[in-house]
């Protein structure tokens, strides 16, 4: 492959990640209503998304229904205690699995990845601010970031590449490499200690984790995107299933680990 042809799709690329920054940043710096809606229409633009790879045709009124259901649910949960929030964060998973006739599991392990994610974005945003939102959304982009240009310039041994035959070993590495970075400079602002570098890179692996997961998905359905809502990048589940393993791992382990890290 020559190098026009590398880098051809990198101005789609970056316009629309602009307009999804900007979208993201206003959604952060806002909180509240604002971010809990937005990331709710996220996850039910999602779950449409994924009911729509794995259903045929005749598929499309459930996966808008099932989208529209896992959207009220997460919107919902977010305002309750977190006891009775917990069944309607795993109801739109057993519904989907009792409408749909095929690739009933697949279904249901990532809708309730998708509600957890959400949830778990919302829950960093609402208990811990602003600050820790945008630690997690920065170490899942620069892992992306830094890993797609590595991947592209230096090239080498592929990752999987009977699945994703375009990530390499060496964009993988400089994924956890640039995570590392995001730690220790949020470890040196914020006064914390420097386990924050290790859970970064630990975040960064996680979000690989979920791309990896979803490039699995999509070569089993034999589709190249999840969808064409984003010029140059596919569907949402293209551009956040990195955020989908990382805020779940985070969610799981937070509590364990003593996040975020002690001052000093």
């Amino acid at each position: 492959m020559n190098d026009g042809a590398k880098w051809s799709d990198l101005t789609t690329r970056l316009g629309s990640a602009i307009a999804m920054i900007v979208v993201g940043v206003v959604g952060i710096w806002s909180g509240g209503h604002v971010f809990h809606v937005l990331i709710a229409l996220i996850c039910a633009a999602m779950v449409w998304e994924l009911v729509s790879m794995i259903s045929p045709p005749d598929g499309r009124n459930r996966a808008v229904m099932l989208g529209a259901l896992t959207g009220a649910a997460l919107l919902l949960a977010v305002y309750i205690p977190v006891g009775f929030a917990l069944p309607l964060l795993l109801a739109p998973a057993l519904v989907g699995f009792g409408m749909l006739a095929t690739n009933r599991t697949v279904y249901m392990a990532f809708c309730v990845m998708i509600l957890l994610s959400g949830f778990g974005m919302m829950q960093v945003r609402d208990d811990m601010g602003v600050g820790w939102m945008l630690w997690l959304v920065v170490v899942v982009v620069i892992t992306d970031v830094v890993g797609y240009f590595a991947g592209r310039a230096f090239g080498g041994p592929k990752f999987w590449p009977a699945v994703s035959p375009k990530k390499t070993w060496s964009g993988t590495a400089a994924g956890w490499v640039g995570a590392a970075a995001v730690g220790l400079l949020f470890s040196i602002n914020t006064g914390v200690g420097l386990q924050l570098v290790g859970i970064s890179i630990a975040v960064s692996m996680a979000s690989q984790m979920g791309d990896i997961a979803e490039s699995g998905l999509k070569r089993k359905m034999g589709i190249k995107d999840s969808s064409n809502l984003i010029p140059g990048h596919g569907g949402l589940m293209d551009r956040f299933d990195g955020m989908l393993g990382a805020s779940v791992f985070l969610l799981i382990i937070g509590q364990s680990v003593g996040f975020p890290p002690a001052v000093g």
